[in-house]
This record gives C-alpha cells, structure tokens and sequence, in this order.
C-alpha cells in the first residue's frame, strides 16, 4: 500500500509540474511556429491538377501562380488592373501588318490589320527550380533520361530524388507552353481560344492529333520537331507571337498560367515508363521558375511550398494609393521578396474546425484563394456584438471590396412581352416597361437584406478595377437614378408606374383587354419558394405587376436559356481579364445564346452597339476607347435589357502579423507579397491557447480520493480475516 500512496504522490506532483504555461493543442512542432512558415488551409480535395495548361481553377492558383511565372502578371496595388512584366522585360505593344505582310502605322483601322506580332523580350536573369529532370551526370548525360526501374524504386515525389539541376530559361520554353495547349495529350481548356487568334495553331493542333495517332501512347511526343508559325523563338531571350487580326486583349492571356514557359525536360522526364503509377506528373509536381517550388504533396491532405534557391528575387511595389499607404501596404516598399520562407496547405474539411484554428492563431490566413471568409466576418461581427469584440481583441484584419464580378437580372430579347418587339411602336412599349421595373427592382435593399451590405448596386455591367467603370456620380445610370442635392437616389415608384402607363399597362393591367400583367421569372434554384423570390414578388406587386416563379433545376434552365424560352432570369460573369471587352462582350449581337449559341444570354441585339463594340474591341486603352465604352454603356442603360443587379465584394481575413494582405481575385501570385512576424504570432498563440489544467487537477485529487477509499476497503477486509483466523481454532475446541 506504501507503492500505491507512492504512485498517487507521484502522479500528483508530476501532474502539477506539467501544468505550465506551454501550448499544447498547436498542431504543429512548437520549433516550427517560431520560423518564417505560413500556414493556411483548403477544404476540398487536392488541386485536380497544376499543369499550367489546364489548369483553370480557382483552388489551384494559390500554388500554380507561385510556382509557374507567366510572361505578364498584375500590379499587386494599383486599381484599376495594370498589366506588369513577371518572366518578361516589359508589357510591350504589338506593331500591325496588312494582309500583303507590309508593316501599318500604330494608329491604324483595326480592319485593315491581318496580323498583329508581339516581340517579348524575356529576362535573362531567370533560372529554373531545381528538378531532376535537369540533372546531369559527370559526363554531361542526363541522370535521370532514361530512367531505370531502380532509379524509379521507391520515389513518389520529387524530393525523393537525389540529383537534381537547373538552366536558364529560354524563349523556347514559351514557345513549348504554346505548343502543349495544341497537343491531343494535352486537352487545354483555351485551346479554342488561342487557335481562334493565334497565327497556325488550329492546323498544328489538326498536324498533332495525325502524329499522335501514328505514335505509341508509351512514346514521348516531342512538341519542338514541329513548327508553330505564330509563335517563334527569334534568339534565347526573344519570343514574338504573331496574332490574327487586331486584338488588344491578347495581352491579358499573357498574364495567366497557360502560356508560363515549360521546359521540354521535364516533358520528357514526366512522360517515362512508372511515373505516372508513381504520380510523378506535371499535375502533381509543376516545373516553373516562380518564386516558391512545391517540396510536398500529400493527395488530400498537406501541400507544401517552399522558397525557390534559383529566384532571382523581385522588388516589392512602391506605387499605391492613399488608402495603401494608411492601411501600411507601402512599408516595404522596395525590399525584395518572396519574403515567406515556406507555405503549408493543410486539408480542413470541414468550415467550423477551420475558422476555430483560424481564430486560435493556428492559420495565419483561412484559405489564401477565397475572398468569402473576410466578407462572411464582417457580416458576423454586424450581427454579433460578442464575434465583434473577440475579432476586435485578436485584432483580426478584416477587408472586402467589389471584384470584377457582375450578377444581372436579364431580359430576354426574344420574349413579346419584355423583348426588343416586332414594330418600332411595340419596342417603345416594351422599352418603357423595362425601364418601369429596373426603377421597381431595389436592388440597394436587396444587397443590404441578402449581401448584408457586402455587395455594390451596379449602374452598368462594369464593375470597379475594370477599364472603364466610371465612379457615382459620373457613372450614374440615369434611366434607374437621378441626383438629388448632389446625391444619387433610384428613382421613385411613382416614375415606374407613369413609365408603366406608357408601356400600355397602367396599374399593371393591359390598357386594351384590361388582363393582369403577368411576368414571369425562371429559377435555376429548383425551388419556387423563398426569402429572395418573396422579396422580387413585392417589388413588382408595388407597381401592380404580378411576379411569378418558373423553378428548375440547372440543367433544364440551360436548356430553357438555349431554347430562349426563358423571360427573366438572374445570372452572373466573373471576369477572364480586367477589359471592358470582357463583360460588354455579353451583350454583343453575334453572341447571341440561340442564333449563335454565346454568352449573350439576353439574345440582345442592337445594330449602333454592335458597331461601337467592333469599333471598341480594337481600340486601346486611352480617351478614346473610354469615350466609346460610355456611349455603348449609355445605350444599354437606356434599352434597360439588364438590371445590372450586383458587383459581390470578396475580403481578407488574416491575423495581425500577416502583412502586405490585398485581397484581390485578379491578382493570384499573393503569396510572394505576404510578410508575417513569426515571433508575435509565437506571443499570441500562448496568449489564446492557454490551458485549463484544473480539471485535470480535479481528476489527480478525486483518484486520489478513490485510491484512499479502496485502501480504507482493503484494510478493513484484511482486518477481518486476520479476526476470522484468530478466534477459528477455539471454535473448533469441543
């Protein structure tokens, strides 16, 4: 019993020793937290793929812009967009030849340009990450082409490899990106995009798929045998990409990963016999020469990225805005990044284990791609005065801003009722009638009851960063609005209905048969019920109009907008690029849905805008593409074919030792400009994490105490023995 009084002193003492102050719930090594590492999270599975040229989803940026480094990227503070120089010297501007190939001034008609050619010169200063695909011997033979099966044995990542080298990057490389979008090994996503302006490319895709066909699956096809006219390598650091036509946005394809330079090594080393059975890919393991290579990848559950030694290492921008400067985005200006050492993506499959480690200071920021995590806070802390003050305390950084994103609520121009209509008599009728129910659609209450004041009403399809958005009150939309002491007010309900009246509706009823106005509004939610179908009901009930719901499911919605059946319906556009071109493009005639099967899905049509378009579509930026983008937003203001609904604001959540934080979903190379102050998150992570030893005190005094009353039992039974033995034998005594 000595032993069992022994082990509960013991237990109790260790047990109170123990109880420091130390975190022990971090789930990472406490040496780690300390170092310049940057922890985040994503919640779905692993990236489907990091091969430049395919992919094109928004989880996958986070690592391929890291890694891969485009030609052109995006000023990281400067709005609206500009385009800067990554892998190339500068943003240069095309010179222009006829249809004979003789050279045409700079200002010359779009229409009379065949060919447009771009000559990139590339920085000679950029160097691979290391790889083994580079590899060499002593001999100056590749180590690793061809590989053995007992080189393979046992590698499935890259770091499993030993060797591995580097070499300068080359205009070639370009030239190989380009070639990969034709391949049929490929299957790119832009592929029809760049063969549509891209001198040769649809035949090279056509000359590819007749080489494969001839080509075992197990054979390399080696891209740098066949030539691709419009785009060339003139010397080791001079590119030129000959476009059809005139194309001004050709620039901002630049800016994305599909054209980032691939070596033709790592091509060929990927292509081996095992690798892919090893998942050694270029969707696993990107070859680029960016600021971060990926050192770790474990499918669904850790990514890891790590400084790449071979960066040459860019400045930090000095240029910004006033709000910039206050919100410290200008602090470091001219030091050179990356400034994070490593970045570590873990899997969090659920929202409310994710955002309990973000509020415990276990990831700096919740997920580097998504903007809804500072717009949900914001929110939270509106509706919340206990999350309002804890984000306070931990000094959260919260931010939002409208991005270059629209949703509208469309007109379809084919309907009768709302549409462009059969005589001129009719299509002022119908106009009228659009206009009455833009000005009865409150789209300022809508986004403060459904967006919680997260989201900006727009007055036109372009939305703030874009070339041309215009500001209140220059970019009022005056058909919706008007001014009223120097402010910008929708227009009163009293103006829908007289413009109703005119449309041969007063009241909401059909002048001459004295039938209710009915409209009708399709779905793509599957259900015909709820708070924000209600809300629209009573926006057209204000002017007598009756509002109703045709639900389905996407699919059938997809079908209904391609038949042009539908009559009303809401949707949205995320922009490819910051250009006008990008969002106005939506409502260009020959885009139609049905005629043409585009993205114009109000089928509108309107013979001066789609001049203007032309005309736009070939202009540069400057006053005048600007002066031609107002009139043609000025003519969809005034058809009213578009409520121009919303612009969804995204938003930062990250901790106070995260620096340099400017949500943006146009500029996906973020990581490189992130700055933390290890040692202060170090601080507050002890501060939030302290542990609550009583229980366990609790725990050690109450076994205690049951350790006492088993000792207390087993005594007094061995009390009672010995008394049984003692007195047994006088009981035997005859």
């Amino acid at each position: 019993m000595r032993k069992l009084w022994l082990v509960v002193v013991v237990g109790l003492v260790g047990g109170l020793v123990g109880c420091g102050d130390e975190v022990v719930n971090n789930p990472y090594p406490s040496e780690q937290v300390a170092e310049n590492v940057f922890y985040t999270a994503f919640t779905q599975r692993s990236p489907r793929t990091l091969d430049s040229a395919t992919s094109y989803s928004g989880d996958e940026t986070p690592i391929t812009y890291s890694v891969y480094e485009p030609l052109y990227g995006y000023h990281y503070l400067e709005r609206p967009y500009k385009l800067m120089p990554r892998a190339a010297v500068e943003v240069v501007e095309p010179y222009y030849l006829d249809a004979q190939g003789e050279r045409l001034p700079s200002d010359a008609d779009g229409e009379q340009v065949a060919i447009s050619v771009y000559d990139i010169r590339l920085r000679p200063d950029i160097l691979y990450q290391p790889h083994p695909a580079f590899a060499r011997s002593e001999s100056g033979d590749y180590r690793y082409w061809p590989i053995t099966p007992e080189q393979l044995e046992g590698k499935y990542a890259i770091p499993d490899f030993s060797q591995s080298g580097t070499r300068p990057l080359v205009a070639d490389d370009v030239v190989y990106a380009f070639k990969r979008l034709a391949s049929p090994r490929v299957v790119s996503p832009i592929f029809s995009t760049m063969a549509a302006h891209v001198e040769g490319m649809r035949d090279y895709g056509e000359q590819l798929k007749t080489v494969n066909q001839n080509l075992p699956a197990e054979q390399w096809l080696d891209l740098r045998k066949y030539e691709l006219s419009g785009v060339q390598a003139l010397d080791d650091h001079t590119l030129r990409i000959r476009v059809l036509g005139k194309y001004p946005q050709f620039k901002y394809w630049l800016a994305m990963t599909f054209v980032a330079p691939v070596p033709w090594e790592a091509d060929r080393f990927y292509h081996q016999p095992g690798m892919a059975q090893h998942g050694l890919s270029f969707s696993r393991w990107p070859v680029g020469t960016g600021p971060y290579m990926l050192t770790e990848y474990i499918p669904n559950r850790r990514h890891e990225l790590t400084r790449n030694p071979n960066f040459r290492g860019e400045p930090y921008p000095c240029e910004g805005s006033a709000e910039d400067k206050a919100a410290g985005l200008l602090e470091d200006c001219g030091k050179p990044m990356p400034f994070i050492d490593k970045a570590i993506f873990s899997i969090e499959k659920e929202s409310v284990p994710l955002m309990g480690k973000f509020l415990q200071g276990y990831y700096d920021i919740p997920q580097l791609e998504r903007g809804e995590y500072g717009v949900a806070m914001l929110v939270a802390a509106e509706d919340s005065p206990e999350k309002a003050l804890l984000y306070q305390e931990r000094a959260l950084q919260l931010s939002s801003a409208p991005e270059a994103s629209l949703f509208y609520m469309g007109f379809n121009w084919l309907d009768p009722i709302v549409g462009k209509g059969d005589t001129p008599e009719q299509a002022e009728r119908n106009r009228y009638l659009r206009q009455a129910i833009s000005i009865a659609f409150d789209w300022e209450e809508f986004v403060s009851i459904f967006q919680n004041d997260q989201a900006e009403a727009a007055h036109s399809p372009l939305p703030p960063g874009v070339v041309g958005y215009e500001p209140l009150p220059a970019g009022m939309n005056p058909t919706v609005y008007t001014t009223e002491a120097g402010q910008v007010r929708r227009r009163s309900l009293d103006e829908a209905r007289a413009l109703l009246a005119k449309a041969g509706y007063p009241d909401g009823r059909n002048s001459e048969t004295g039938a209710p106005l009915i409209l009708y509004y399709d779905s793509m939610t599957g259900m015909g019920a709820s708070a924000s179908l209600d809300w629209m009901r009573r926006q057209l009930q204000a002017i007598g109009v009756q509002f109703e719901i045709r639900a389905s499911d996407y699919n059938r919605f997809q079908e209904k907008m391609s038949k042009g059946s539908a009559q009303l319906f809401l949707w949205g556009w995320v922009a490819d690029y910051p250009d006008a071109e990008n969002f106005l493009f939506q409502l260009y005639g020959p885009q139609a849905k049905v005629a043409h099967g585009g993205e114009n899905a109000a089928n509108y049509e309107n013979p001066e805008y789609d001049k203007l378009f032309r005309a736009m579509r070939y202009l540069d930026d400057g006053p005048e593409k600007e002066a031609v983008i107002r009139k043609m937003v000025s003519i969809l203001q005034e058809d009213a074919v578009w409520m121009f609904g919303y612009f969804p604001k995204s938003g930062g959540a990250a901790h106070s030792w995260v620096h340099n934080l400017k949500p943006s979903q146009m500029v996906r190379n973020t990581l490189q400009y992130l700055r933390i102050d290890p040692e202060r998150r170090v601080v507050f992570q002890q501060r939030w994490n302290q542990p609550y030893w009583w229980p366990l005190w609790l725990v050690l005094v109450l076994g205690g105490g049951v350790a006492v009353y088993l000792w207390r039992q087993v005594k007094r039974r061995e009390q009672q023995t010995v008394r049984a033995v003692a007195v047994s034998p006088k009981e035997r005594q005859p």
